[in-house]
């Protein structure tokens, strides 16, 4: 299933999507955390009590607007990526032959750049002159657990969406670590909705960019270096993931900085983002 979280009539619901009927069916809970929470106690009752709504008549929202905690991002997790990366000289303290890390590389992004859907992503003058795009398969955490096994991991999901890693590459490379070149305002945008995990083969999902009508990224989960039963083993060890964490798994190859020269974002782009199974994820620059 997909659920979404909308504004509609001046009010922020949150929704189970119909995408070929265009409708969404709003679902009785305050917002999306609250039913990863009780999913199970309402999964069966959900669209059963409530008129539809034309999905064109709604705005819709990231689908957790304001997550609790940062969202937790792996970086070089591509081997095409990492090699661009490692090659493009924005990469601290890279090692020719050395592009591939022993470890997944872990940063987070502030709650506060999470945007939805449409919504325009500052290019932040002054600040940053080379903002970049990654698109990412995004696993949402159902189960809240600690040193959670790899055996176990996939149990912990709840769903999947989509966030574009927007990067200011000047300061990821000028302060030697990634979370001021993450952070910015508008830097996370995440959606359209969340899809439910039983819906997700998540070793086989497509993921793709286009800036404008070019297409830049085009990879497959396959070629993920650190699979995501692994991830959520490494990143639960000693440390509690809860209900509603969300992890961004990585991008391919085909950002930015991996042209010659760089091809950065200006001012009237768009950038689009999709991966098959969920949908598609579109912001303007500006």
């Amino acid at each position: 299933m997909k659920f979404a979280t909308y504004e509609y009539r001046g009010e922020v619901r949150v929704g189970l999507v119909q995408e070929l009927e265009n409708r969404i069916l709003p679902v009785p809970v305050p917002d999306m955390l609250s039913l990863i929470s009780c999913y199970d106690d309402l999964k069966s009752s959900i669209g059963n009590n409530f008129d539809p709504i034309p999905l064109d008549g709604v705005r819709l929202l990231a689908p957790i607007p304001r997550p609790r905690n940062n969202i937790i991002c792996v970086g070089k997790n591509y081997r095409a990526h990492a090699k661009e990366f490692a090659q493009s000289g924005y990469e601290a303290n890279a090692k020719k032959g050395a592009e591939i890390d022993e470890y997944p590389a872990v940063f987070t992004k502030r709650p506060q750049s999470v945007i939805g859907p449409g919504v325009t992503i500052e290019l932040h003058p002054g600040v940053t002159s080379e903002v970049d795009y990654e698109v990412e398969l995004t696993i949402v955490i159902g189960k809240s657990g600690r040193n959670i096994l790899r055996a176990d991991a996939l149990k912990h999901i709840w769903g999947y969406t989509i966030i574009n890693d927007v990067t200011a590459r000047d300061r990821q490379k000028n302060h030697k670590q990634w979370y001021l070149g993450k952070s910015l305002d508008t830097f996370c945008p995440m959606g359209p909705w969340i899809v439910t995990a039983d819906e997700i083969d998540p070793e086989n999902v497509q993921v793709k960019t286009w800036v404008n009508d070019e297409l830049r990224q085009d990879a497959n989960t396959r070629d993920l270096i650190f699979d995501i039963p692994g991830l959520i083993e490494t990143i639960s060890a000693g440390a509690t993931l809860e209900a509603g964490d969300l992890i961004a798994t990585g991008t391919p190859e085909g950002v930015g900085i991996g042209f010659r020269p760089p091809k950065f974002l200006k001012k009237g782009d768009v950038v689009t983002v999709a991966a098959d199974g969920i949908g598609v994820l579109a912001n303007p620059f500006g």
